[in-house]
């Protein structure tokens, strides 16, 4: 039983400090098997409430690192998952196999030009784009059930991860095309505005702390000559506008059983702000965050 309050003492709530610097927006891009979504663990480890939406396969390699030996196998790290992880899963949207054989056919008997300007009337079923905004609004966490208000209102204390670009690619361009197979130059323009706007609002618009995962991608350097290695995103507009965005942008690698960061690699549009310009970082979101600290940023409860 708690004791009685003193008579003439006036009981006063501590306000909850905010954060004069609004979170980091941190870019990680890397090939298939590189540690991108294993590395999110390390968020949830440096004290951020750390949300998770997945937009394709990844709850497992992310479970993995609490539940597996890491890569050097030097053991379990931890005996459960944090309370102060969440998730959800987005999943692409699928067809039948039935519905798959009547769009192969169509494709089949309709002239390539003719596609690009029929407008797909079951466009409406492919609104995967729009479930995500309400996710983003009302996020719902799949392992408690519980919904925790929207993105944008969110402090330090808390990270959206989107797990990954590819998906969101995904989702853009089926809500401007449909399931249709050929797409028209202005419905590749309409659906990089769709998610050029979402990325500018979650960087811009959103205080808490924006992770974004992005496979990569060869591309020969029109500037410069050579090959760069891009973001992998919906077209060659687009993706270097992406990196600008962030405050760090990262190339996750392996080095036999080691993952790695780095952000000094010169053959990707790197960027560094709250870590060391060099190879062979620790892929830990640990010292971005002591970084980010350090210059004023508190993680607010």
């Amino acid at each position: 039983m708690s004791e009685p309050h003193a008579v003439g003492v006036v009981q006063t709530v501590q306000p909850t400090v905010k954060s004069p610097l609004a979170g980091v927006n941190v870019l990680i891009e890397g090939l298939t098997g590189t540690g991108k979504t294993y590395s999110i663990g390390t968020l949830a480890d440096a004290g951020i409430e750390t949300f998770v939406l997945f937009t394709e396969a990844g709850l497992e390699t992310l479970l993995g690192y609490y539940t597996d030996p890491p890569p050097d196998g030097k053991g379990v790290k931890y005996d459960q998952i944090p309370p102060n992880l969440h998730w959800h899963i987005l999943s692409p949207l699928v067809q039948s196999f039935d519905a798959l054989a009547n769009a192969a056919d169509k494709v089949n008997s309709i002239s390539l030009d003719a596609w690009a300007k029929i407008v797909d009337p079951d466009r409406g079923k492919f609104n995967r784009y729009v479930d995500l905004l309400r996710v983003l609004h009302d996020f719902p966490d799949d392992r408690t059930g519980a919904k925790f208000g929207p993105v944008d209102k969110w402090g330090t204390g808390r990270a959206i991860v989107v797990d990954s670009l590819t998906g969101l690619g995904h989702f853009a361009m089926a809500l401007v095309i449909g399931g249709k197979p050929v797409k028209s130059q202005p419905e590749w323009g309409a659906a990089q505005d769709q998610l050029e706007r979402l990325l500018r609002q979650l960087c811009d618009g959103c205080r808490c702390h924006f992770v974004l995962l992005s496979h990569q991608e060869r591309e020969m350097d029109q500037v410069m000559g050579g090959v760069k290695l891009t973001v992998s995103t919906l077209g060659r507009a687009l993706a270097p506008k992406i990196p600008p965005m962030f405050s760090d942008v990262v190339m996750s690698y392996r080095e036999g059983l080691k993952f790695l960061w780095t952000t000094a690699n010169q053959s990707a549009d790197l960027k560094k702000r709250n870590l060391p310009l060099r190879d062979g970082l620790d892929p830990s979101f640990g010292q971005i965050i002591a970084k980010w600290r350090s210059r004023g940023g508190v993680i607010e409860k």
